[in-house]
């Protein structure tokens, strides 16, 4: 009993599966996948790529922002992490029947329970892990996921890497997706960002910065407004819950678009993020513990195709 004990505090004193990973200008530290002892587990975001931290020039932008951690709630999640969504349920989800499966991109192959419609923010039970392999190297973490439905017919081969480029203040997401099924894969993902920079509260402190004229198609209720090219708030937000969320328009069908950037006024701490791809949506959501803007980009994957896209994160101090 004692050693049985000893065994356990010393796997709790481990803590998660995480790499750390540096290149003289940016230290990270990601979480990784693991079914038993992963710091999430549950069936929201995709496991890959889960950032704990991230500092430079002695900023931190990424950290811990909810009040309650338990490993399978759906957003006990840091960092810039990713959720897959085909319309708004699951891979797979709208066909299969109560008892059967569906899969969410890179967590696993679920079951549906009887239910009137999918639960977003449910933890389902997973059926199949699918294969999870993850390389390190002092610089990257590259994952590739696995996973197959032999009653559904759909397969994937996913690839993340998460990288810093060398010698910049630049963090790089490049994702693979290919399609080993037989049916096509249909997919919308976006990255919900939980920038936590510095720990200052989402307030007038903080301003995002788009390329275009953007305009909220949600009431912000006088928390926050858009003025020209940004979106600010009018005053902090409280704790207990207080939020903004709206979806954001105008962008056009250019990845040029694809270009935000969050800044900290107080501590002069920013982030200033572009992708390879053009967007298909954007939402903004916030509580006081975390700036989100939210962008989504759409593909569809024929069997034997390939997809690829990437994200990049550069980082910088305002002087």
């Amino acid at each position: 009993m004692v050693a049985a004990a000893l065994a356990a505090s010393l796997l709790r004193a481990a803590g998660p599966p995480q790499a750390s990973i540096s290149n003289g200008v940016i230290q990270a530290r990601l979480y990784l996948p693991d079914a038993a002892n992963g710091y999430y587990r549950a069936t929201r975001f995709d496991w890959s790529g889960v950032i704990a931290s991230l500092e430079f020039q002695g900023h931190n932008y990424f950290g811990v922002w909810f009040p309650r951690y338990d490993p399978k709630l759906h957003d006990s999640i840091t960092g810039p992490v990713e959720e897959y969504r085909t319309g708004e349920s699951g891979l797979g989800y709208d066909e299969a029947k109560a008892g059967g499966t569906f899969i969410r991109i890179g967590v696993g192959l679920l079951k549906k329970p009887e239910e009137a419609h999918f639960g977003q923010f449910e933890t389902y039970e997973i059926v199949d892990n699918g294969k999870w392999t993850v390389k390190t190297s002092p610089d990257a973490v590259e994952f590739t996921h696995q996973l197959a439905d032999p009653s559904s017919g759909y397969a994937y081969l996913y690839k993340k890497t998460v990288r810093l480029a060398k010698n910049q203040a630049r963090l790089i997401i490049e994702h693979s997706l290919k399609n080993t099924g037989t049916k096509t894969i249909e997919t919308n993902v976006y990255n919900h960002g939980f920038f936590t920079i510095d720990g200052t509260p989402s307030g007038p402190d903080f301003t995002v910065k788009f390329p275009f004229d953007v305009k909220a198609l949600a009431d912000l209720h006088g928390l926050a407004e858009v003025r020209g090219k940004e979106l600010d708030y009018l005053r902090e937000l409280q704790p207990g819950g207080e939020s903004v969320f709206t979806q954001l328009t105008g962008f056009g069908d250019s990845a040029r678009d694809f270009d935000f950037r969050v800044e900290n006024r107080k501590t002069g701490a920013g982030v200033h993020v572009t992708g390879d791809h053009p967007l298909w949506k954007i939402n903004f959501w916030s509580i006081r513990t975390t700036v989100c803007p939210e962008d989504f980009v759409e593909m569809k994957i024929a069997p034997g195709k390939e997809s690829h896209w990437t994200i990049a994160y550069d980082f910088y101090v305002m002087r």
